[in-house]
């Protein structure tokens, strides 16, 4: 029978970690939830506890790696979704459950349940519609900020603001809808053996039992995920063909009764921001837009993201290529993200119509089909339209890195940042599922790595060209990719990690993370980089290994036309991080100089050999031009903003990260622009021995200078939205903000720091 979460049995220790309970179901109180959110006040327990010394869980050992499938994405289907709720699924297409858009015109008003389409119309955008500052909501909450609650451009000539896009023809967009969803996931389906720090057989908590072959094994963890998996779904998008997406909260339905584990947004909130979008304020899911519910959409809200698939600018030149979508929630974002809430987002240029029969000029250069004449650069990749108006394309693989915890049954859980455990009870009914805590002095790292939600995955290619696109959705560990040979093979890491960095602000050392190495790896061959945050780069580059910092991506072309089949080759990480403060072995030991290799899949070329009809990219090949930039005479005049990011002199554990000595303050904007004007923006990391990926939405930079002595070589010939600071760097960027207005927000990408303040809001105001 469907449970939801005010009929779900929750037990003692259940009560305990997520608050109250009313008869009417869960209740959280506004001061409690302050509490919860903030983490302002803590409980009187008479507890001493030191937090910041709470030692990691070390993963049971995977003994059979490389065994499952690498899961490779196909394409959503563009359609409403029914609900996973048996007694809802027969309603009518976009029913939601409430909706101002569905009642009188009042501000207190929200009626449902009912149907709501996608569109352009007043109060459309979101289940709480248009509201002013000072409304009273029917939960008694008071709006803090003007709510727009409907689109400000709609992509086609009646609606609002479309003069504002440039080389657009319009159109209607796609309709996707995507739920929140509880459900199990499994990282692996191989055996395991429970471990101490040193590798060494640990007996588990008395709960845990062999299976019938004598062996342990793990219990699925419990996520919430978009759609129910992890990564959740894939859309595949293309330029000129915008999409509006809803995302729909339907985390209160539990219908397999799973454990929720102690932690996630404990109100069940999400947000979703679709990562480095050229996205209007309402559609960029951002806690300094959304301030209802202290910036998440509750169980029963619904909002819809309107994505325009359109360069800023209407300028080819800022064409995309690979964008992800996940959890924004204030204050709980590492959390929903280690969640589950991750989802993909590759963005084809198939030519932009330029209404004469044409395309705009600079467009079509990646269509997806590398069949396409041009001016297509025949990248690899075969499109399969499939029905619904859906395509995959094969050849064409992303993957998504994410470090993960499971729990030993034995570590104490305590985070004072929800308010759970505080006095770090031991949790052994949880062994063998993901465990998370903020560690808000460093950063959150798991032990085991995962691609596409898969620990140690293997994937069989074809002997032709492949396109790889890589996303680091991990909450701060960075990675050095490579692609290497190994004579033995993988063999068990056994040594005790000892980092000289953990310091009073980190966990305890452990195993040193990634469980399996090829101490003998060599490099096989380097990697063809076609693109990079922005997009495709200018021209290709030749890499023997590549970093990728949390929220960033890069893309490569790898030729297997010329391989034995047999070959097995394994992408790896030559990156050692200990604690989330920064890798141990930095800025990075090359392939040759490290002793950390550790594979993450393995590749095995098969004897297939299929009509390949791609180009491979060679250095010196114009792929897409950088956006032509102003002269230095006008660029040394542009308006100059400075943003200092640095460890707070504050006291408690809510207030350690902060920008230009500043907390985030979701009422008050740090920086006001003015839509159209160019800026400069330097973003600063004032040392301590952390590094910062410094993400900025809305629109994408290009960098003007960097003092750091480790810049990635596709740092100015590819564009970015993360600046990767390294302890005491500065960046310059130059930004433009064209086509909207609107509230957005910077912050730091290790999601401890997110979500501990070190982030800021700012504005893009039209001309006056």
């Amino acid at each position: 029978m469907t449970k939801n979460i005010m009929t779900e049995n929750i037990s003692r220790r259940s009560f305990l970690r997520w608050g109250v309970l009313t008869g009417a179901g869960l209740a959280f109180e506004g001061s409690f939830m302050r509490h919860l959110t903030y983490g302002a006040l803590l409980p009187d327990t008479g507890c001493v506890l030191p937090l910041e010394a709470e030692p990691n869980p070390v993963s049971p050992l995977i003994i059979r790696p490389f065994t499952d499938k690498l899961p490779i994405p196909a394409a959503m289907k563009p359609r409403w979704r029914p609900s996973a709720d048996p007694t809802r699924s027969a309603e009518a297409n976009w029913t939601v459950r409430k909706a101002r858009f569905l009642g009188p015109d009042g501000p207190t008003d929200m009626a449902g349940p009912g149907v709501v389409k996608p569109g352009p119309g007043e109060h459309q955008q979101d289940a709480y519609g248009h509201r002013l500052a000072g409304d009273i909501l029917p939960d008694g909450q008071v709006v803090p900020i003007e709510h727009d609650g409907t689109h400000q451009v709609w992509p086609t000539p009646a609606g609002q603001n479309f003069d504002r896009l440039v080389n657009w023809q319009a159109s209607e967009p796609i309709k996707y809808h995507i739920r929140l969803q509880v459900a199990p996931h499994s990282f692996t389906t191989s055996p395991v053996l429970p471990i101490n720090a040193v590798g060494k057989f640990k007996k588990p908590p008395a709960n845990v039992v062999k299976d019938g072959n004598g062996k342990y094994t793990l219990p699925p963890s419990t996520i919430y995920g978009f759609n129910g998996t992890f990564p959740g779904p894939m859309i595949n998008a293309e330029y000129g063909k915008p999409v509006v997406v809803r995302f729909e909260n339907d985390l209160d339905f539990n219908p397999e009764n799973l454990d929720r584990s102690d932690f996630g947004a404990p109100d069940f909130a999400f947000l979703t921001h679709l990562h480095n979008a050229h996205t209007a304020a309402e559609s960029d899911g951002n806690p300094y837009y959304m301030q209802i519910n202290q910036g998440g959409y509750m169980p029963g809200d619904w909002c819809d993201n309107l994505y325009l698939n359109y360069p800023a600018g209407g300028d080819p030149s800022e064409t995309q290529s690979f964008l992800w979508f996940h959890d924004h929630r204030m204050h709980h974002t590492g959390a929903n993200v280690y969640k589950g809430m991750v989802g993909l987002f590759p963005i084809y240029d198939p030519g932009i119509p330029d209404g004469l029969g044409g395309i705009v000029p600079g467009t079509g250069l990646d269509t997806g089909n590398e069949s396409d004449p041009a001016p297509n650069l025949r990248l690899p990749g075969v499109r399969v339209n499939r029905p619904n108006g859906r395509f995959d394309v094969k050849y064409d693989i992303p993957m998504a890195f994410y470090d993960v915890a499971l729990d030993d049954g034995v570590t104490p859980h305590a985070d004072q940042h929800v308010e759970i455990d505080v006095c770090g009870n031991t949790q052994p009914e949880q062994w063998g599922k993901s465990f998370f805590k903020h560690y808000p002095g460093a950063g959150f790292v798991g032990d085991i790595f995962t691609v596409n939600g898969v620990a140690f995955p293997k994937l069989i290619v074809k002997r032709r060209r492949y396109r790889f696109r890589f996303l680091d959705a991990s909450i701060a560990r960075i990675y050095e990719l490579c692609l290497m040979t190994s004579a033995a093979g993988p063999q068990r890491m056994s040594q005790l990690q000892v980092p000289d960095n953990t310091g009073p602000g980190g966990p305890p050392p452990r195993l040193k993370a990634g469980q399996w190495e090829i101490p003998d790896g060599q490099l096989w061959r380097p990697f063809t980089q076609i693109a990079c945050m922005g997009g495709l780069l200018s021209t290709p580059i030749l890499r023997d290994s590549v970093q990728i910092w949390p929220a960033t991506r890069n893309e490569h072309v790898i030729d297997f036309t010329d391989v034995a089949p047999g070959t097995v080759i394994y992408l790896t990480n030559i990156l050692e991080m200990s604690t989330g403060l920064k890798p141990d072995n930095y800025p990075s030991d090359t392939w040759d100089q490290t002793n950390y290799k550790v594979p993450l899949v393995k590749i095995i070329v098969s004897s297939a050999q299929p009509d390949d009809n791609s180009i491979m990219p060679v250095p010196g090949d114009t792929l897409r031009p950088m956006p032509v930039l102003p002269d230095s005479n006008v660029l040394n005049a542009l308006p100059a903003w400075n943003f200092v990011l640095d460890k707070s002199g504050g006291e408690g554990p809510e207030n350690r990260w902060q920008i230009n000595n500043l907390p985030f303050d979701p009422l008050v904007p740090l920086a006001s622009f003015t839509r159209d004007q160019p800026v400069l923006w330097t973003n600063e990391n004032a040392g301590g021995g952390w590094v910062h990926p410094m993400h900025m939405h809305m629109e994408e930079h290009t960098v003007l200078n960097n003092t750091s002595k480790n810049i990635n070589p596709d740092e100015f010939v590819g564009k970015a939205d993360v600046t990767n600071l390294d302890p005491n760097e500065s960046v310059t960027v130059y930004r433009n903000f064209r086509t909207f207005t609107g509230r957005y927000v910077a912050h730091c990408h290790n999601l401890a720091h997110e979500d501990h303040n070190m982030m800021f809001g700012w504005e893009i105001i039209d001309h006056p």
